[in-house]
């Protein structure tokens, strides 16, 4: 017994390979690595390779402030991210750094080999700095995994020069009610030859995005006169929403093959004026909408943001602040936890946040009459964890020839903070997420089918009695359990 007992504390407390064996125990100092040989990070990243420049740039970086190490690029097997991921770490192979698309929550509860940041964060200058409220939440919420992202809020966007042919366009901005949007789509597909005012990529959620909270649906979960918290698709806010939708559609006002489109069909169809109307995430997105647009259709077709609906509500779809849906995490039974965190406060440093936001100087910009120009490379680099402008202070100005975000980005961005609010939604413990996903399966049905007009809206009652009897019922009761 005792052979059996001084064996499993070896397993227990052997280190393995930085490379990501379990290990039990930090070593201590490990990350203080100003001289002498460097401290290795093992890192896996979606879309990542060895040679990939993020990594020596990082390195680089570091070793300038006086933190010595070496990042260890840990391969996943080619597929679907999340799932690839998922098995690695079964496998036993558990990086320092590891960056998750999804999937996280199963490792984090479960398995226990994800590092509570807080303590991390806490003491931190950088990475604290560089959170948004909505990010401060959600690690609040759930501490395995930080990012330092924008939330991903769509944004409707019309093409100015259509805007420009209509008179309702004034009149939305000044009010954008639902019916005034209404009358704004007609007009803007009536007076530009759109096919549609609208089209949205095989689901409703980008609709939503613009109309739920005028409807009413300003939560998730919402507050009944009992004190009792319901699920808003089975009230009467979303049957109204659903009328509404019905009726875009059946007046060709929504893209009648909206079930089929997919992320790049939608905006071509934006691209070749079919669609008057599309959305996209704010920033980024927006600026290479604007990008494109120019780029196909001329100086005039630069793009506009618009505002959310206002109704009951007035808001974007409401913000999750349950958990971050994607980020980095560190293991917890990385040898070199603090090393591994030091990775992440030098991304989120005004040197680091140059990188992230901006490539690699004399590659993706360069240093002209003291100014920041962009070169043709720009558009291929992307953030890998600091893609927020909370707190970033570039060392030179742009020059105006390449800006950093087009009018229409800042515009969304400006949209997005002052049209947003928090939502309610609560984590799926993992002993209900197939009650969940049969429950969303039949609402998706049932919504597709009453704004495509094979269903009627008069079927709401019964589409709540499949939705309660499908797990709604125990998610229900569930949430009256968790929302305070």
């Amino acid at each position: 017994m005792l052979v059996m007992v001084m064996a499993a504390l070896m397993i227990l407390t052997t280190a393995c390979g930085s490379g990501g064996k379990e290990t039990a125990q930090e070593t201590p100092g490990s990350s203080d690595s100003g001289s002498g040989e460097p401290v290795t990070i093992s890192i896996v990243y979606k879309d990542m390779t060895a040679d990939d420049p993020w990594i020596k740039a990082v390195e680089e970086g570091m070793k300038a402030e006086g933190k010595n190490v070496k990042l260890e690029f840990v391969p996943v097997q080619s597929g679907t991210y999340s799932e690839k991921l998922g098995l690695l770490l079964q496998s036993g192979t558990i990086p320092d750094l590891i960056y998750f698309q999804g999937g996280d929550y199963q490792f984090a509860i479960t398995q226990k080999i994800l590092e509570d940041l807080t303590p991390y964060i806490e003491k931190s200058t950088y990475v604290k700095a560089a959170m948004d409220p909505y990010n401060q939440e959600r690690t609040k919420n759930y501490p395995y995994l930080v990012w330092l992202s924008p939330t991903t809020t769509k944004v409707p966007v019309v093409r100015q020069d259509f805007f420009d042919k209509t008179s309702s366009g004034k009149t939305l901005l000044e009010n954008p009610s639902i019916d005034n949007y209404y009358n704004f789509f007609k007009e803007a597909k009536e007076k530009n030859g759109a096919k549609f005012a609208y089209t949205v990529p095989g689901d409703l959620d980008e609709l939503d995005a613009v109309f739920a909270q005028a409807f009413g649906l300003t939560s998730t979960w919402l507050k009944g006169d009992d004190g009792k918290y319901v699920f808003g698709r089975t009230t009467k806010f979303e049957k109204d929403k659903l009328e509404f939708y019905a009726k875009l559609y059946k007046e060709g006002l929504l893209d009648p093959e909206f079930l089929t489109k997919k992320w790049d069909t939608k905006e071509k169809a934006f691209y070749d004026g079919q669609a008057a109307v599309i959305a996209g995430t704010q920033g980024k997105v927006i600026d290479m909408y604007n990008s494109k647009s120019v780029s196909q259709n001329g100086k005039d077709a630069t793009v506009m943001p618009l505002p959310p609906a206002k109704g009951v509500g007035e808001g974007y779809l409401p913000i999750d602040v349950s958990k971050e849906s994607r980020g980095i995490a560190i293991s917890s039974v990385s040898k070199n936890k603090d090393m591994a965190f030091a990775v992440l406060e030098f991304l989120a440093s005004p040197k680091g946040q140059m990188l992230e936001k901006l490539g690699i100087e004399g590659e993706h910009y360069n240093i002209e009459n003291d100014k920041i120009k962009f070169t043709d490379k720009y558009a291929e680099w992307y953030a890998r964890f600091v893609a927020n402008n909370v707190n970033f202070k570039p060392d030179h100005e742009f020059d105006p020839s390449t800006p950093f975000l087009s009018e229409a980005a800042t515009k969304s961005l400006d949209l997005v903070a002052s049209k947003s609010t928090k939502d309610n939604a609560f984590i799926i413990p993992d002993d209900m997420q197939a009650k969940y996903d049969a429950a969303m399966s039949v609402y998706k049905e049932f919504a597709a089918n009453v704004v495509t007009g094979k269903t009627s809206i008069d079927k709401f009652d019964q589409f709540v009695q499949d939705w309660n009897a499908a797990g709604g019922s125990d998610l229900t009761a569930k949430a009256n359990e968790v929302i305070k």
